[in-house]
């Protein structure tokens, strides 16, 4: 998305809230039923530990508890909110949408709703959506959905893939702010030939070109990694350089939470120290499109992201898709105010 002239409205977040399940699964939990430990886990992830929504808790359950998270933070909120967007690939049904079922339940009755599947990259991919539908006079303010419930599509005895996955949900409302502050740029992309690296089946049984998959996320742990470090890099340095910045501008770079290991690569590529991210994956595990969200909401909540301050989001998925992000943070509404007795951050221990 190209940067608005400056005579175009200002847009950014105007509103956020999170949500995670009570339930933690710590790395020794895995360690009676496959071949790990949980030192292994954690030196070659990052990760000790994830939540994991209660049997009968899905997406939507998740997204109406992070809104009610927002809402309680600030009670006007979803004023003006007329379209919704759900980014999740493990959705309660393919129809109806989870943005639906998600507005049914906040009041949102009569709004736009659909979701969006891209992965990982989804919530940024949902934030440039958002601005687009705003522009374009389609909406007034947007509600953007980041939320998964992964526990109940991964196999959990494949240790590809079950030491890595929580569950977990963010919410922002997005919408007009101050100028000077809000979006800058986006940079998005996805290339269909990565498709098997990174995979969830639901009606075909193979991908084009006879690729079969499973019942279960499936993945090639070593082709996304090199394609994580190489995409985070290149999709951020195009994003800064739309938005006529360097790295030297940036406060934080907001990624998505895979494996710490990626993180350190782009930041290397970045030419910037660790000091400037952001990690909570050691807690959450990776919680795809809630990743980015849940970040933002915890580096409000301690004070880390303040008003002003000049944000890279960074995001790789399924598709495999890319999106990087730039954004002058905005801080002037309750719900983007510290929260340190916020009840989802990691002090809560189920």
């Amino acid at each position: 998305m190209t940067a608005p002239p400056t005579s175009r409205l200002s847009l950014g977040i105007v509103a956020m809230g999170a949500y995670t399940p009570e339930r933690i699964v710590r790395n020794e939990d895995f360690e009676a039923r496959m071949d790990t430990n949980a030192a292994w886990i954690e030196s070659r992830t990052g990760i000790r530990e994830r939540r994991f929504a209660a049997e009968h808790e899905y997406t939507s359950d998740m997204g109406v508890r992070a809104v009610q998270d927002m809402l309680r933070r600030d009670p006007q909120a979803l004023t003006d909110v007329d379209a919704i967007i759900c980014a999740t690939v493990s959705p309660d049904a393919l129809m109806p949408s989870t943005a639906a079922l998600i507005g049914m339940q906040v009041g949102l009755v009569g709004a736009a709703a659909f979701d969006l599947s891209t992965a990982c990259s989804g919530f940024v991919y949902g934030l440039s959506v958002a601005s687009g539908l705003i522009y374009a006079g389609t909406a007034r303010r947007v509600l953007v959905v980041g939320a998964e419930v992964l526990s109940k599509i991964v196999d959990h005895d494949d240790r590809n893939t079950a030491i890595l996955f929580g569950d977990g949900a963010g919410v922002a409302v997005v919408g007009p702010v101050p100028e000077g502050y809000g979006f800058q740029d986006f940079v998005l992309g996805a290339d269909g030939n990565g498709g098997s690296s990174l995979y969830m089946r639901s009606v075909a049984k193979t991908l084009p070109g006879g690729f079969a998959m499973g019942d279960f996320t499936g993945m090639n742990g070593r082709e996304v990694f090199k394609f994580a470090v190489r995409v985070l890099g290149e999709s951020g340095t195009q994003a800064l350089e739309k938005s006529g910045l360097t790295t030297a501008d940036v406060d934080w770079v907001i990624p998505h939470q895979a494996n710490v290991r990626i993180i350190e690569a782009a930041m290397e590529r970045f030419r910037l120290p660790m000091s400037k991210t952001i990690i909570n994956l050691d807690r959450y595990g990776n919680t795809s499109s809630a990743t980015v969200p849940l970040v933002l909401r915890e580096g409000v909540d301690d004070s880390r992201i303040r008003d002003g301050q000049q944000l890279l989001l960074i995001a790789f998925g399924g598709g495999l898709s890319w999106v990087a992000g730039t954004m002058k943070w905005w801080g002037g509404t309750p719900s983007l105010q510290p929260d340190r007795a916020a009840e989802h951050i990691a002090g809560v221990q189920g």
